[in-house]
């Protein structure tokens, strides 16, 4: 990290919480310099995103003081494109950064919309783009305001391979500040110099400098060092407690250090570490196969694909049965979310799915759940068999507890949201598992115990990921790749 650059922006013990029963910070400090390029870390749920609102003035904190340089300009590139912006046209979301009009905006839009290698007409409406093109256009839009510190939600969840290599060369070279929330391990270690590590529990954040792999190498470590000083202080402590008991029976001065000896055991307890729960993963877990099904589940004769003009329609023969997965890929933009949104809802063309097949949808925006409900509501309602006690279990392995579970899903961060989905894909029993880029906003801790599950899945699959990672974990049969479409 580059120590030569001024403080810019210094938490100066921030706390903030969000109504009494969600604390996110207690008197958290740290600073950023200029022109580092910075990872901010933590659990699912923890917080990371509120940082980004603190930091830009959009969320005030309770306590403490958020100080930032005079004059300093931000923008952020946010993780999922806010639906009430999909109705507007490309050129509607490039005016909406700026608070005045631009006379020259064309083009200040072609020149970033060339840096994030997309073409986008500039009355085209957002909707129509694919969840990688959004991404593109989310990041271009913090990038024309050309503002001193920028700030990236999950910028390459929904990329292409292609797009990661040119956002990872566009972050190397880029001179200014810059703080990523990522769950991209190689992405971040190819740029970072530091990581704000935001600890979910004790509500700090702790500051490390190095590359990425150098500082999660480091955290465990630390998590290490204080397991095995909890191991010699529990150790001690039981040694003493035995001593104690027995002078306290004894009687005369002997009850006097008995006393002095309780005294030294409340101080050892106190030096005990609450071992940290980051390193806590979602239980294994399993995704019931539909009962009563069998042989051929789903059979595509055609697909639409996206080009520059109208879209085309290609022949292919795709036949999925029982036990059988498909990994759907192609570059972005060429279709693959819009032919998966045809298929789970029945108006693909060239599509079979035989009847009382029963459809598991994983969607990237996370429309598929309802955002008024409750994660509790939202479980109850996909339950095939209704049972109290079975959810609670359930959500509990998806580190969904009681105060999640009475969280509107609207307000659960993007992880919390894909967990939720995940827990209801297992209470709905599918017998044919769409699921489109289901990495996207998981702790990586997470990643393994979902590939297994949907390595092991009994049912057909079609499956969209651009983690090649994730995919090698995956029992895969066939791919059907849209851009090699003759």
């Amino acid at each position: 990290m580059p120590q030569n650059g001024e403080v810019i922006i210094r938490f100066d013990e921030v706390s903030f919480e969000y109504g009494h029963k969600k604390p996110i910070l207690n008197e958290a400090s740290f600073s950023v310099r200029q022109g580092s390029k910075i990872t901010l870390m933590g659990q699912n749920g923890a917080g990371k995103s509120t940082i980004f609102g603190l930091i830009t003035g959009s969320l005030q904190p309770e306590s403490g003081r958020v100080i930032s340089s005079k004059g300093l300009t931000m923008a952020t590139a946010k993780q999922v494109m806010p639906r009430d912006y999909l109705d507007i046209t490309v050129r509607g979301f490039f005016e909406g950064a700026f608070s005045k009009k631009v006379y020259d905006i064309e083009p200040r839009i072609a020149k970033v919309l060339d840096a994030v290698q997309l073409s986008a007409p500039l009355d085209r409406k957002l909707r129509t783009f694919s969840g990688g093109q959004q991404a593109r256009l989310l990041l271009a839009q913090a990038l024309i305001q050309d503002p001193d510190i920028l700030l990236l939600d999950e910028p390459t969840n929904n990329l292409d391979k292609g797009g990661v290599a040119h956002l990872t060369d566009f972050l190397i070279n880029y001179k200014k500040t810059c703080i990523v929330i990522s769950h991209d391990a190689d992405f971040l270690n190819s740029f970072t110099h530091g990581v704000l590590y935001l600890d979910i529990f004790t509500r700090k954040v702790e500051q490390y400098v190095g590359d990425y792999f150098s500082v999660i190498k480091e955290i465990g470590a630390r998590l290490e060092r204080e397991r095995m000083k909890n191991v010699r202080l529990e150790k001690d402590i039981q040694h003493r407690k035995e001593q104690a008991n027995f002078f306290a029976q004894k009687g005369g001065h002997l009850r006097d250090v008995a006393r002095k000896m309780q005294e030294k055991i409340g101080e050892l307890q106190e030096d005990v570490v609450e071992v940290r729960r980051e390193d806590k993963t979602i239980r294994k877990f399993e995704i019931p196969c539909q009962e009563g099904i069998s042989g051929k589940i789903l059979q595509l004769s055609s697909v639409s694909i996206m080009g520059e003009g109208e879209p085309k329609n290609k022949k292919v023969n795709v036949l999925l049965r029982k036990g059988e997965h498909l990994l759907l890929s192609g570059r972005n933009g060429i279709g693959k979310t819009t032919l998966l949104e045809a298929l789970a809802s029945g108006h693909a063309k060239g599509e079979h799915i035989t009847g009382g097949v029963r459809i598991g949808y994983y969607r990237q925006d996370f429309s598929t759940l309802d955002f008024s409900q409750t994660a509790y509501e939202a479980l109850w309602e996909g339950m095939r068999k209704k049972h109290e006690q079975t959810l609670r279990s359930l959500a509990s392995g998806f580190l969904l507890d009681k105060e999640i579970l009475n969280t509107k899903i609207g307000a659960l961060s993007e992880g919390q949201k894909g967990l939720v989905a995940f827990a209801r894909l297992v209470l709905e029993e599918p017998g044919l598992l769409i699921l489109d880029e289901p990495t996207n906003h998981i702790n990586f801790r997470h990643l393994p115990v979902i590939a297994k599950a949907l390595h092991d899945f009994k049912g057909a699959m079609i499956l969209v990921s651009h983690v090649p990672e994730f995919v090698e974990k995956v029992h895969i049969d066939y791919e059907l790749n849209l851009s090699e479409l003759k």
